[in-house]
């Protein structure tokens, strides 16, 4: 598997920009190969549907088919272990189709939580008080912004190796995902 899949083309980020596309692809990452049936049952969908839409992530080259156990398994596995995109082209047809995927990840990632706040008072405590919610408003520059950016990334790779190698993972670690999103709010002010 590749380390990354750099998207560069309107095409390939509308494609890539459908929720349950989103949600299978960080199912491969996270599980590791499957076939349509287990993705769909643990995603809640359908098995058509979860099919169709791993041959379209397939088309665009995020997943592929892997050998299975048997002739009539026919897993899927991500092509990549990340996606990304750049946020800066002038090209309007390249703003809009990152507009869209933006979008979308964000429906997914307030999906997310949501489905946490319904579960959350099953939580043990302890994982109660470490999980949830907060913002910071900071004043920043855009070099500044992405010193930060860089910095929390930073952080979190550390961590990297327990995303692929079961055997990194402690005992009591369960996946968490850290949302992190930069929003200006505001003009620009010349100060």
């Amino acid at each position: 598997m590749e380390n990354e899949k750099r998207l560069t083309d309107p095409r390939t980020l509308r494609a890539y920009a459908h929720p349950l596309r989103i949600r299978l692809i960080g199912l491969l990452r996270s599980e590791g190969p499957m076939t349509a049936t287990r993705a769909a049952a643990l995603l809640d969908d359908n098995v058509p549907n979860c099919s169709f839409h791993l041959r379209q992530l397939a088309k665009y080259g995020f997943a592929e088919r892997v050998p299975g156990a048997d002739a009539r398994e026919r897993p899927w596995r991500a092509t990549a272990s990340t996606t990304s995109w750049d946020d800066d082209s002038d090209d309007p047809a390249m703003r809009a189709a990152t507009d869209q995927l933006n979008s979308v990840l964000l429906g997914v990632f307030t999906e997310r939580a949501q489905d946490y706040l319904a579960t959350r008072a099953d939580e043990p405590t302890e994982w109660r008080a470490a999980a949830g919610f907060g913002d910071t408003l900071v004043h920043l520059t855009a070099d500044e912004l992405r010193e930060l950016s860089d910095q929390i990334l930073a952080l979190t790779a550390r961590f990297d190796a327990r995303a692929t190698d079961p055997a990194a993972r402690p005992a009591g670690s369960r996946p968490i995902q850290l949302i992190y999103m930069a929003v200006p709010r505001g003009p620009v002010t010349d100060r």
